[in-house]
């Protein structure tokens, strides 16, 4: 029963900051089902079961002897000899333990909470990787079919121009034959025979076929251009849905599902928000951190500890009872004690003369609380180098989604607007694929800002243990 309560509690806490109904149904998943949480949650429940353990007197001692021969006595003959002790230790050193042990419990569930809010991350962190992947591929995908509808664009024109250089060809030529004869009558008329024969020779028939050749020429080249952008955009899509695979068994490892099981992602990445001040976020991390709560537990059962380690070289003190059976012995002087049964009371105390142990326990418990202090102020400095990396990324994804935003519509609009002049004239196909991939370069760092973005903001709710 105990159990299921932690887990429910693992379950409810923190979930009201999440907006997307997937992500809050795998990290429910997460808290259980992965491995780790379940391990911390093992280990705290274990270290609950010393409490009683460390609490608890030593076991009585019970001890019999018994004679082969029975011993002669003044009131008979003693057959047996039974003896029952039961050892206390000093005062105050079984409450010191049970204190010691019940610090390191709470150490233990704070350590189970420090498992709990990593692999929340992790889960967080891994979906905006699947979600940034995601929607780059859509993007890429976007820019792919524009690609198509340019290659489609340029097949046509460059069709339309093979097919017209071929039906201009016979009359370019007999309108070039007209033409010289023209030209050379012209000539004999106004400059004489001499000039006239020269003057129409083969330039008249080359200028036709010139800018034929070149509009075909440069049609083609335009195609095969589209065609290699095709190419490495279509690499592209496919180098990502691999990546996307990767990133999707990392993030079915966290729920303990195999590697290839389908993630539910949604349709749109959603921008997520940061609702707490900067002083809020630093006073909370160092408030309600587990990691530094373990050590400050820890560092409270040392302090039992060394007053339990101080009253453990005091005596430990011994009581009991020496029951002795006596048979009846005809021939006893004493008839009134004749086997009668004797009960002796008992204490028994030990002498800890041998200081050596109980001072080096002394020292390592002070050195414990040493290591444990260092421990701490590292922790506590880990903490803030944390808080400041967290900031940073968020207010540089902050501005980054406003920058590759303005420039991702600059972009789009440029390039509808070389799409219409490629389409009327056939012109500017080399800015036309540079704005393009613009767009796709600005689209897809928008959408990596946004995925940094909800990573800081889950990065910093981690710290702030919430």
């Amino acid at each position: 029963m105990k159990k299921l309560i932690i887990l429910a509690s693992i379950i409810t806490l923190g979930f009201s900051a999440y907006s997307q109904d997937s992500l809050t149904y795998y990290l429910e998943l997460a808290a259980k089902n992965n491995p780790t949480v379940l391990q911390k949650l093992a280990e705290y429940e274990t270290s609950l079961q010393k409490v009683p353990q460390v609490g608890s007197l030593p076991d009585p001692e019970l001890s019999t002897g018994i004679f082969l021969s029975p011993m002669e006595l003044v009131g008979g003959k003693q057959v047996a000899d039974i003896r029952l002790m039961q050892m206390f230790p000093w005062f105050g050193v079984l409450k010191n333990a049970k204190d010691e042990m019940s610090l390191m419990a709470k150490a233990k569930f704070e350590s189970f909470r420090e498992a709990k809010l990593q692999v929340y991350f992790d889960v967080q962190q891994s979906w905006n990787e699947l979600q940034k992947v995601q929607q780059s591929i859509l993007i890429s995908e976007k820019n792919l079919e524009i690609l198509h509808s340019l290659e489609r664009l340029s097949l046509v024109k460059f069709k339309a121009a093979s097919i017209g250089g071929g039906s201009s060809s016979g009359p370019s030529t007999s309108g070039g034959n007209q033409q010289t004869a023209a030209s050379g009558s012209s000539g004999m008329n106004a400059m004489g025979g001499g000039n006239a024969g020269n003057s129409p020779n083969s330039t008249p028939e080359a200028m036709p076929s010139s800018p034929m050749g070149s509009t075909g020429g440069s049609g083609l080249a335009d195609l095969y251009r589209i065609q290699m952008e095709i190419a490495e955009l279509e690499n592209s899509i496919s180098l990502q849905k691999d990546q996307l695979q990767t990133i999707s068994a990392r993030f079915n490892s966290y729920l303990n599902r195999k590697p290839q099981t389908p993630v539910q992602l949604t349709e749109k990445l959603i921008t997520d928000s940061l609702n707490f001040s900067m002083e809020t976020i630093s006073d909370s991390m160092l408030l309600h951190s587990p990691m530094l709560g373990m050590l400050e537990y820890e560092q409270q059962s040392l302090d039992a500890r060394q007053q339990m380690v101080t009253k453990m070289g005091y005596p430990m003190i011994g009581l009991g009872l020496n029951y002795s059976l006596i048979k009846k012995n005809p021939e006893a002087m004493a008839p009134d004690m004749n086997g009668v049964d004797m009960i002796m009371p008992m204490v028994t105390l030990t002498l800890p003369i041998y200081r050596k142990k109980y001072k080096a326990m002394q020292e390592e418990v002070r050195l414990q609380k040493v290591a444990t202090q260092q421990g701490y102020q590292a922790a506590a400095n880990a903490l803030q180098t944390e808080y400041y990396e967290a900031i940073q990324l968020y207010q540089d994804a902050r501005r980054r989604m406003k920058l590759y935003q303005n420039q991702a519509d600059l972009a789009n609009k440029s390039l509808n607007i070389l799409m219409k002049s490629f389409s009327s004239s056939g012109a500017g196909l080399t800015d036309l694929l540079r704005i393009r991939q613009q767009t796709l370069d600005y689209e897809t760092k928008q959408i990596e800002a946004i995925s940094d973005n909800n990573t800081a903001i889950a990065w910093i709710k981690r710290l702030m243990a919430c």
